[in-house]
């Protein structure tokens, strides 16, 4: 039985021998080799993704002289696709962390907060443009002499934005919608009764 453990012994020895102490800074370098992150097909995807591409269309949504169902449609437009550009920056980088925390990357990260920040931008005036929009769905026109209710907008472009931005409160605002088509049909109907 005193071979067994003197083997051990000489086989520990042994092994203790071979090992090769690293330093510290060995051990980081190691740890923290770069990767090739930002040399792969995503990195170069993600490279060309610029939210700043769409300003020409933000323009042409916050253009006054337009029409109110033209703006919430250019809006609608505009906002989704920034979503889906932010996302598709939060989708790859969380994959690959690399790409957000490596030596090089800074130019990614900052079109990746610019996408974040233009989305909640735009989301913030669109928005107020439905806000104001609902302040009066019905105004009143002159025909024939006459005042009568008239819708002030196309009411389809004004529903699909507020389901765009799932708002909230959009089942109220909704309703409010539908009231309001209520409302210039009655009166709609009772002017062709009288005539």
């Amino acid at each position: 039985m005193t071979t067994r453990p003197l083997t051990v012994l000489c086989a520990l020895t042994l092994l203790s021998a071979c090992v090769k102490e690293i330093t510290s800074d060995e051990r980081l370098e190691r740890e923290t080799a770069r990767s090739d992150a930002l040399k792969t097909n995503t990195a170069a995807e993600l490279s060309k993704i610029t939210c700043d591409a769409l300003n020409d269309d933000l323009a042409k949504a916050r253009d006054g002289a337009r029409t109110e169902e033209e703006r919430l449609t250019v809006f609608a437009d505009v906002y989704e696709r920034l979503k889906n550009r932010s996302s598709r920056f939060d989708e790859a980088m969380s994959r690959n962390p690399d790409l957000a925390y490596q030596e090089g990357s800074q130019r990614l990260v900052d079109a990746r907060e610019a996408c974040i920040q233009m989305t909640a931008d735009v989301r913030v005036e669109f928005e107020s443009l439905i806000r104001e929009i609902m302040q009066v769905l019905v105004v009143d026109e002159v025909k024939g002499g006459q005042t009568v209710k008239a819708a002030r907008l196309d009411f389809a472009p004004l529903r699909a934005a507020i389901e765009k931005l799932e708002l909230d409160d959009r089942e109220s605002l909704q309703n409010k919608i539908s009231n309001a088509e209520k409302q210039v049909e009655v009166k709609g109907s009772s002017r062709g009764r009288n005539k």
